[in-house]
């Protein structure tokens, strides 16, 4: 008998439950090995995902610190380039939440160099746009640091920048937040401000005097202040109709007795912002303003529908696939609260979802968009949304590519053999055009099991499919199969001749990933980017000499 060393040995196959010999490949949380992403990688992942949802094998708390240790290293080795990165990421909306963004200019401003901390309090106007951002901000960093001068300058300059006009409607719309309230940071930072912009900041802190309702001119800038304490003395239904009406107040200027009654969210709806008009559709719905065929459903649909007014508000789709589960769903997460939803309504999300990524021309490949839908995957939370699994999410995000490339197929994987999911691989009844909440029901709704992130590629093999672009939405807790994912490809690409391309499409801030990066035509891409379509396709078409 010949004895054959390679079968425990190889680089051509190796269990995942070992690395690869010769490899820099690391024990991920699974007891599976793993390629470690590098640290601008892992804070990318960070600021688009987040980590409030931990993973199904590491907690919230150990994701973070894991985060934050990356983004410490990243601000040590190049503290403007992290405090760029951040700025970027948070002014192009392309991450669910904005909170990650924050908490890693915060680290930025406590613990960089002179340069960095510099260029962090420089850049908070650009991350914190609001007024909530502003005090997560500050509570952040706090976490890190005193009040310095520095830190002091940093958010005078955030006052003194806006004009009276937007400085009365942060002041007015954002009191207070977290313990917060702008009374709070205008005597702690001592901006110095002149004429209407004094009288705004004196308001906030109780000091101001205001001219009667009556007086001021809708145009002034103190006449959003005057109307939101006018609303507070509020007595009828009609005297608070009116002053929302003249005055532009939005819902958080109104006091929540006002705020179940059909005629006042009717007079909001008229210069409702897209986000809160995107957060309170189920609430409208519930009170009766939003019905089908009525005038004011087809306002909403008319707003969901502007793609320019879409991409101002800088709604992320994650945002708008929360909103359409929700509202289709007729009933909350929480609370007992219940409606009808207005089909035209919930086609409208729908699209919405599509328009709020860049429009991609198809690349004309041949696509396999392959689903991790393991137990790992069914356990988490996407950017920390309540109710959205990194493997619901991921079938949303293969529709887009799906919506563009022709030549495509769906799958969806586990490492489970027992014949409950065949042979661990199974063509999804997905399709272009289905509407997001039934496909994100159908996936939730699979049976899991262990991951094994080789078998897309394996399946294309024994299927005999020809494949330009595999694309695997995964958390890479990859830990099951006898061959490593980065091993399938290679030998897809040996055995068919094709110069496949692997995308590794990352729905957890962790720090592994199944592409080798020492292979250009692998790419570990963070899940839910809004730039992800655009960059999938130049990837596609790219000469990487792969293969």
């Amino acid at each position: 008998m010949i004895t054959s060393y390679t079968q425990h040995y190889s680089l051509r196959s190796t269990p995942q439950s070992e690395p690869i010999p010769s490899s820099n490949q690391i024990c991920n949380s699974a007891g599976g090995y793993a390629f470690a992403v590098d640290d601008w990688t892992q804070l990318d992942r960070f600021l688009i995902l987040g980590s409030e949802g931990g993973s199904y094998y590491a907690t919230a708390r150990k994701l973070t610190v894991r985060n934050a240790e990356a983004v410490r290293r990243c601000v040590a080795a190049d503290g403007p380039r992290a405090v760029a990165r951040i700025a970027e990421v948070s002014e192009a909306g392309r991450a669910p939440k904005n909170d990650p963004a924050i908490f890693a200019l915060a680290l930025a401003a406590a613990m960089g160099d002179i340069a960095t901390r510099t260029a962090a309090l420089a850049a908070v106007p650009r991350v914190c746009r609001i007024g909530t951002h502003l005090f997560a901000f500050v509570q952040a960093v706090e976490g890190f640091r005193g009040w310095g001068r520095g830190l002091k300058r940093a958010v005078a300059a955030w006052y003194a920048g806006k004009e009276p006009q937007e400085l009365a409607y942060q002041l007015a719309k954002y009191q207070c937040r977290g313990g917060w309230s702008h009374r709070d940071l205008l005597r702690l930072c001592h901006v110095k401000l002149t004429g209407t912009a004094n009288d705004v900041a004196r308001w906030a802190v109780g000091r101001g005097e205001l001219p009667p309702v009556d007086v001021v001119a809708p145009t002034d800038p103190l006449a959003l202040l005057v109307a939101v304490e006018a609303v507070n003395r509020a007595t009828t239904v009609d005297e608070v109709v009116r002053l929302v009406r003249d005055y532009g107040l939005v819902r958080e200027c109104v006091p929540t007795r006002w705020l179940s009654k059909a005629a006042v969210w009717d007079a909001l709806l008229e210069r409702m912002p897209l986000g809160a008009l995107v957060r309170n559709l189920a609430t409208m719905t519930r009170i009766g303003l939003l019905s089908a065929g009525s005038e004011a459903a087809g306002r909403a649909v008319e707003a969901l529908g502007d793609s320019e007014r879409l991409r101002r508000s800088r709604l992320h789709p994650v945002s708008l696939l929360t909103a359409l589960r929700t509202y289709a769903a007729g009933q909350g997460a929480r609370g007992a609260g219940r409606w009808a939803p207005v089909p035209a309504v919930s086609d409208a999300l729908d699209a919405a979802f599509y328009a709020a990524f860049a429009h991609v021309e198809p690349t004309n490949k041949r696509w396999l968009l392959a689903l991790d839908v393991s137990g790992s995957m069914g356990c988490c939370s996407v950017a920390g949304v309540p109710n959205l699994s990194a493997r619901e999410a991921s079938a949303a995000m293969a529709l887009v590519t799906a919506g563009t490339e022709p030549t495509h197929k769906i799958v969806g994987f586990t490492g489970r053999g027992d014949g409950t999911f065949g042979p661990g691989v199974e063509p999804l009844a997905i399709r272009s055009g289905q509407r997001l909440d039934a496909v994100t029901r159908m996936v939730a709704a699979l049976p899991m099991g262990p991951t094994d992130c080789a078998l897309p590629m394996q399946y294309a093999l024994e299927r005999k499919l020809a494949v330009d672009v595999f694309v695997v939405y995964t958390d890479s807790e990859t830990w099951h199969g006898d061959m490593h994912p980065a091993q399938a490809l290679r030998q897809y690409r040996e055995k068919t001749g094709i110069p496949a391309k692997l995308v590794v499409m990352g729905m957890v801030a962790n720090e592994f990933s199944i592409a080798d990066p020492d292979d250009a035509g692998m790419l570990d891409v963070v899940g839910f980017d809004t730039a992800v379509p655009q960059l999938l396709a130049q990837f596609a078409v790219c000469n990487t000499g792969n293969g």
